[in-house]
């Protein structure tokens, strides 16, 4: 998935540890796709 998304120059968080146990539904989150980060708001 990172390969396909860095050759169509598409933003994508990947692979990031625990997410899900981390986030709960409903939470509000900031993704920023080009520097690779989810922020737990």
């Amino acid at each position: 998935a990172a390969v396909t998304a860095r050759e169509y120059g598409i933003p994508a968080v990947l692979g990031v540890a625990n997410a899900t146990t981390a986030i709960r539904d409903g939470q509000l989150l900031e993704v920023s796709g080009s520097e690779g980060r989810i922020r737990i708001l």
